[in-house]
């Protein structure tokens, strides 16, 4: 298929056209014409000659002829230089060219032509050679060359078999490649001037060549051009070019493959006729060529013979494509591997195809190639894992091999590309239960530790929440007692499962601290969106409040706190009621029972009058300078409302900088929210932590608060079997 960029495929015309001249020497003029050291206005003078001889020796005499075919040639040598193209069709050579194309007068009807064929095939040389820049192509058409080139093609009638008569058809049909490539208008004009049936009938041709030559020419026009492709197939050109699939030649079939695939592109119709015409096959042989382009070809037509439209995706893979389809993922030549993970994406849409490719060898080449920094290969690697995907047979070896992470982790560069990754995650994620989960589990029982780990990753990723329970709590792990919501004694187990992922966490490999500090948290969040301070706390113990205007009002006041110097005048009954610290202060055996002036010699006025105006009014904006401070005041007199306010305020400004003195801070005050939010920043932010020096110890300390809260969170997700997120919302 025509895939390749313009500039490629133009160096590829003019190298063509470059190894015929070198294969074809005989009877050239031997004259030197282009020498490194000549100027340019030497070579100018030379062209200028040779278009003058063109123009001026146009009969079939022997000195004419002679004459015109050693200009000629020179001319073609000339050409093949890109850099004097441009000169060449400044000094009048086209049209001098054509010229000599034409049928001159004969002397005599008994004459022999001198030099027959010759003069011709050069000339029709260097036209092509001229056409391969793309701004000299209408010119050379407009010079009236096209009725001259198509007339050369049907040379062969007239019975005569030499291997002039055989060059002159081949430089024909390879003028008219390069002048209708990349051409509209030139294409269409080629099939009004009656170019195509000649070239399907040199599809027949008993020379080689020609063949190629002619498969060449038609595999251009058919290229986006509808109205050439119905001609084609009109002139019943698919049965030779199915034969043509088979020929040992390689330059045949790989010029063949290439017709019939740009005939197919976009054309459901002639599809089916070139499978009825038993394309099939010869097609599927060609994935195991030697022929690297024949390859590339066969494989993008298998993905075309695969489309959406097609019922052929089984009889594909029934002849034996899948195999070579994926060797060719392994390949070192690029366009081979898109090629093949096209068609392979193609395949893998169907259900009857997807666990075959599996059982094949499919999934590892096509996972690497994700890795590939050219946007058509990964996406078209995503797209057959996005196939794969949807049987469930096949749910167990995309986890176990490291798909999951490898669709987690990659680099994506087109935003197709990752929605066709996101659309896999989700295809996964919905299969995870019944056989697909018990089979995940038994591995993890029973496979060796790496895939262990690869499938205990993917389940915290993939896992439904109502499973998480069925998952990570198991009767055979480690002893743990817990006590339960309603202060129920129980005996548990904590899965090695679980244990799977926090032990990567402590792991010499930052990959895997990595992954299990991500799949950690993506457990610890599952079903919901939301963090666990998304939120500020409402007070636990709803109670009667005395309101603003008592704060420090002397008005029915029975005791007085002196802080800093100053005096707090504060009422007995209210401070009774907010904690049991006060309780025991005001009602119990300490000497303050009695007193009518408190001492507070540890807290500073400014942060003691936030936390009266708590007490007073069950609420107050705790702003980031006071929180530490207030937090320790709030956990000195027990009062947890105030607590989990300032927890609260603390979290909104965690950093990657001090979440470590925040995780002692928790620590400190028993301050379980701030503890596991602190946990929750951790495992979320783990990249960032990875660089500070501090960050080993760090892991070390919070392995077992992590222990700690999967394990209450897991029982008591077990206990109220709700589809609700590990970590506290309130």
């Amino acid at each position: 298929m025509d895939h390749q960029n313009k500039p490629q495929t133009r160096r590829s015309l003019k190298r063509k056209l470059e190894q015929e001249f070198e294969e074809d020497k005989s009877g050239r003029c031997k004259a030197v014409v282009v020498e490194s050291r000549r100027t340019h206005q030497d070579i100018i003078r030379d062209v200028r000659i040779h278009v003058d001889v063109l123009n001026t020796c146009i009969s079939f005499t022997e000195a004419h002829r002679a004459a015109a075919k050693c200009s000629a040639q020179l001319l073609s040598k000339i050409a093949m230089n890109e850099d004097i193209v441009d000169l060449i069709v400044e000094c009048g050579a086209v049209p001098a060219l054509v010229k000599q194309i034409q049928t001159p007068p004969l002397l005599a009807e008994s004459d022999p032509i001198p030099f027959e064929y010759e003069v011709e095939k050069a000339c029709a040389f260097a036209l092509g050679l001229i056409a391969v820049k793309a701004e000299h192509q209408q010119l050379v058409v407009d010079a009236g060359a096209l009725p001259c080139l198509v007339n050369l093609l049907k040379m062969h009638k007239d019975g005569c078999n030499s291997r002039e008569m055989n060059g002159v058809i081949r430089k024909a049909a390879d003028a008219i490649t390069n002048l209708a490539h990349e051409n509209a208008r030139i294409k269409t004009r080629i099939r009004t001037e009656g170019g195509i049936p000649p070239l399907v009938q040199l599809l027949e041709y008993h020379d080689i060549k020609v063949q190629r030559s002619a498969a060449g020419a038609l595999r251009t026009l058919a290229f986006k051009n509808d109205e050439n492709k119905n001609q084609i197939v009109e002139c019943n050109a698919l049965p030779t070019l199915v034969l043509m699939l088979s020929s040992e030649d390689v330059t045949v079939h790989y010029e063949a493959v290439g017709v019939i695939g740009n005939l197919v592109h976009s054309s459901p119709n002639i599809k089916k006729d070139v499978l009825l015409a038993g394309a099939l096959q010869p097609v599927i042989r060609l994935l195991s060529s030697s022929c690297l382009e024949s390859q590339r070809e066969a494989a993008l037509l298998i993905g075309q013979f695969a489309a959406a439209d097609s019922d052929c995706k089984v009889h594909i893979v029934q002849r034996g494509a899948v195999p070579p389809l994926i060797e060719m993922l392994t390949s070192s030549d690029v366009q081979l591997k898109e090629m093949s993970a096209f068609a392979l994406g193609r395949l893998a849409q169907d259900t009857h195809n997807q666990v075959g490719i599996v059982q094949s060898g499919g999934i590892v080449p096509l996972l690497s190639l994700l890795d590939s920094k050219g946007g058509p290969l990964q996406h078209n690697s995503a797209f057959a894992l996005y196939g794969l995907a949807e049987n469930e047979d096949n749910v167990v070896d995309l986890i176990k091999t490291g798909g999951v992470q490898k669709l987690l982790e990659g680099e994506f560069i087109a935003q197709p590309t990752k929605d066709c990754v996101a659309k896999t995650l989700k295809r996964l994620e919905e299969k995870i239960h019944g056989r697909a989960l018990s089979h995940l589990l038994y591995l993890m029982r029973t496979a060796a530790k790496a895939v262990q780990k690869r499938v205990a990753l993917a389940l915290a990723h993939l896992c439904a929440p109502n499973d998480r329970k069925t998952i990570f709590v198991d009767n055979n792990g480690i002893a743990v007692f817990y006590f339960n919501c309603h202060h129920s004694f129980l005996f548990l187990h904590i899965d090695y499962r679980l244990e799977l992922l926090l032990g990567l966490l402590e792991s010499k490999s930052f990959k895997q601290q990595k992954d299990g500090s991500e799949a950690l948290y993506k457990l610890a969040t599952k079903g919901t969106s939301l963090s666990s301070v998304d939120a500020a706390p409402v007070s636990p113990t709803p109670q009667v409040y005395l309101g603003e205007q008592y704060v420090n009002n002397p008005t029915l006041s029975d005791v007085t706190f002196l802080v800093e110097g100053k005096r707090f005048y504060a009422h007995r009954i209210c401070l009774l009621a907010s904690s049991d610290a006060f309780r025991a202060m005001f009602d119990g055996g300490y000497r303050e029972r009695d007193a009518k002036d408190v001492e507070i010699p540890n807290i500073r006025w400014d942060v003691f009058v936030l936390m009266m105006r708590y007490i007073y009014t069950g609420s107050v904006t705790v702003e980031i300078d006071h929180a530490q401070e207030l937090l320790r005041a709030a956990d000195q007199y027990l009062l947890e409302g105030l607590k989990r306010l300032c927890e609260y305020a603390i979290a909104q400004d965690i950093s990657v900088e001090d979440v470590m003195l925040m995780y002692e801070l928790a620590e400190a005050f028993n301050a379980t929210t701030l503890r596991e939010t602190c946990l929750l920043f951790i495992l979320e932010q783990f990249e960032r932590i990875s660089t500070k020096p501090w960050c080993g110890r760090l892991i070390q300390r919070v392995i077992p608060d992590l222990r700690n809260f999967f394990v209450s969170a897991l029982v008591k997700c077990y206990d109220s079997n709700v589809s609700s997120p590990l970590w506290p919302l309130d």
